[in-house]
């Protein structure tokens, strides 16, 4: 019920009456009232006025599920949230929820979390309120060795979200980082579950973080952007990452996350769409060369057999990335590590 009346009252542009709201719900109006009362105590901004009734305002920047639900336009991609104020890891709770029985398309976000991981394993710990923390739940009906391409159907849709909600240039560092203005932003990761016997996908779980509001804290504290963004992250992440509020500079006021998910979803929704149709990146293909950073680029390729320097092309259907050599010839990157020169200044 509080998710649908958030919906009502942000869709609305008219008062909505107390009794359209408890004709709607099939409560009483002290049921009506308690709620509104309740949305009021969590940060919305509500008018009310007499013979006229309710109209929304202005909505807190928060991860919860009410508020994300009551976003959600989409048929399945988050169509079911489930939050957490603080968490180890969204991608545990989310393979928990998955062993559950959860459906495909439920989302695990928090506001807060301790214990998360990126690749090769890197840990790190996040602050409360400032980042987009969630884990989607996917149950595919395709083989495993097709389940790692998702990894980049989800950065295609994390670029275009950005760039939709905020205008900034977003662009994707091959495979799995999201950047704008040279610095990371985002960064999934995306972890499946097998069958014993059967050797089939149980399910996939792809996790995503976003720095969004990292930064504010110190700006309202100092007024120096400068200040701000070196207070955002900690020494050895200067000149390397940033968020969306530092990257949007002359802003005064926090960015509302909720739209962001919200965005995100849409766009994944749609381009996983486009996946399915071919189980490979051929549709989407086009658009992720045109989101790559390191398109046309230097890059040393850290591989097991031996490091070596090319200039990076663009991704295949199945997501390789195409590396130029110096002898003309194009070498298929299936794993391993791209450092790329002029981009975050040192090799990851």
């Amino acid at each position: 019920m509080k998710s649908e009346m958030i919906r009502l009252l942000r869709e609305s542009s008219e008062y909505l009456s107390g009794q359209e709201l408890c004709d709607r719900f099939q409560v009483s109006r002290t049921a009506v009232w308690k709620v509104i009362n309740q949305l009021k105590e969590e940060g919305y901004v509500i008018e009310a006025k007499q013979n006229r009734g309710y109209r929304l305002l202005e909505s807190p920047d928060t991860m919860e599920a009410y508020e994300l639900m009551s976003r959600m336009g989409t048929e399945w991609a988050g169509r079911k949230v489930f939050y957490k104020k603080e968490t180890g890891s969204t991608n545990i709770d989310c393979k928990q929820l998955a062993v559950q029985g959860e459906p495909h398309g439920t989302l695990a976000v928090a506001e807060r979390q301790v214990s998360g991981r990126g690749r090769r394993g890197r840990g790190w710990e996040s602050p409360a309120g400032e980042s987009i923390y969630m884990s989607l739940l996917c149950r595919p009906d395709f083989s495993p060795k097709k389940a790692p391409m998702l990894t980049l159907v989800m950065g295609i849709s994390v670029a275009e979200a950005v760039e939709r909600y905020t205008g900034l240039a977003a662009k994707i560092k091959w495979p799995n980082d999201i950047v704008v203005n040279g610095r990371k932003i985002c960064g999934i990761l995306t972890e499946m579950e097998m069958g014993l016997e059967t050797k089939e996908i149980q399910y996939l779980v792809i996790g995503v973080g976003i720095n969004v509001n990292n930064g504010f804290t110190g700006m309202q504290e100092t007024g120096d952007w400068k200040q701000a963004r070196r207070a955002a992250f900690p020494e050895e992440l200067q000149g390397k990452a940033t968020s969306l509020f530092l990257e949007m500079e002359k802003r005064e006021t926090k960015i509302l996350r909720a739209p962001l998910v919200q965005y995100v979803m849409e766009a994944f929704e749609k381009n996983y769409g486009l996946f399915l149709r071919s189980l490979d990146l051929s549709l989407l293909r086009e658009s992720y060369n045109g989101y790559l950073v390191n398109r046309n680029a230097v890059v040393k390729v850290l591989d097991p057999q031996g490091e070596y320097t090319g200039i990076a092309r663009e991704i295949d259907d199945a997501g390789d990335l195409l590396v130029e050599t110096e002898d003309g010839t194009l070498k298929k990157v299936y794993s391993g590590e791209v450092s790329v020169r002029g981009i975050y200044g040192y090799a990851l």
